[in-house]
């Protein structure tokens, strides 16, 4: 597993690319074209093979990753309508991301969410193509937005604000793609669209949020194995960062949505654990970020 450093990161980003490097994403993608009906399906045959030949065979930064140390993440597309005149495609997106654990065969889903709006424009013999200087193709907006959050995202985790530089690269995707013609990229659209996913992240008075990115998974899971009291007490300061970005920015998703996806994991690592005493503050303090999830809650603390 990449064991990075802010400065590890640093130097990277200053190396040239070696031909014995592999590309960052590992990614497996499904296209589910059940709604539509009378379209022949060969255009998204050719889809899927173009957007996972876009996302793996692309290097997205300057970083070296060997093969093993390749991102997994996850894109499930469920189109809802084709049109083959113009090649307008709408439908719903799938993304996750997975992140291995040191010393152990568990790998944690750093990201999961639906993008109700993963909408774009493919012909059948479409070659994609993308230019961070010159962003005209939704498709490819789409996917490099992606591609670039799934990479900083993944840093964050690694080192403490890790993923800054690439982050960024995302924010200038979003920023570039105002003018589409699609829902999913205007910053007065929808309080929860991919402007607000990665303004949210990136701002200032939300850098609690990426400071539990750190803190929950190197310090806390990464460690435990070798040390599990000291790994559940790191992770228990991540949850109370997760407040500490709440009131920061009360109206963002974030909160609500990284206990949504951590969910079973949270539950997993306080059940059993612990006395009551200890347990209860979690317990309190996860029911005021996610009353929704309260059921699942309360096994956390038997």
């Amino acid at each position: 597993m990449r064991n990075i450093s802010k400065i590890f990161i640093l130097i990277m980003t200053l190396l040239p690319l070696s031909h014995t490097t592999a590309q960052e994403l590992n990614a497996t993608v499904e296209i589910n074209t059940s709604r539509i009906d009378g379209t022949n399906k060969n255009v998204f045959d050719n889809l899927k093979e173009s957007i996972t030949a876009f996302l793996n065979e692309r290097h997205w930064t300057n970083l070296q990753f060997n093969n093993n140390e390749r991102i997994k993440c996850g894109f499930t597309i469920i189109l809802s309508k084709y049109n083959s005149d113009t090649g307008l495609a709408s439908g719903e997106g799938y993304i996750s991301i997975q992140r291995p654990v040191y010393g152990s065969t568990y790998n944690t889903i750093t990201f999961s969410r639906k993008d109700k709006d993963f909408n774009f424009n493919f012909h059948e013999f479409d070659q994609l193509e993308f230019s961070d200087e010159n962003v005209q193709n939704s498709l490819t907006a789409l996917l490099a937005f992606y591609a670039y959050f799934i990479i900083g995202i993944d840093l964050d985790t690694m080192a403490p604000l890790g993923g800054t530089e690439i982050l960024d690269k995302a924010m200038a995707v979003v920023n570039n793609s105002q003018n589409f013609n699609v829902k999913g990229w205007k910053s007065f659209d929808d309080s929860s669209n991919r402007f607000a996913l990665i303004n949210d992240y990136l701002e200032e008075k939300f850098v609690s949020f990426r400071q539990l990115q750190y803190k929950y998974h190197r310090e806390g899971l990464d460690n435990m194995t070798e040390n599990p009291d000291l790994a559940r007490t790191a992770i228990t300061e991540s949850i109370n960062l997760l407040k500490e970005a709440r009131d920061g920015k009360p109206l963002s998703f974030w909160p609500q949505l990284f206990t949504e996806y951590k969910r079973d994991e949270l539950v997993g690592i306080y059940r059993g654990q612990g006395t009551e005493s200890t347990k209860q503050p979690i317990y309190d303090l996860l029911v005021k970020l996610n009353a929704s999830q309260s059921a699942y809650w309360k096994q956390l603390l038997k």
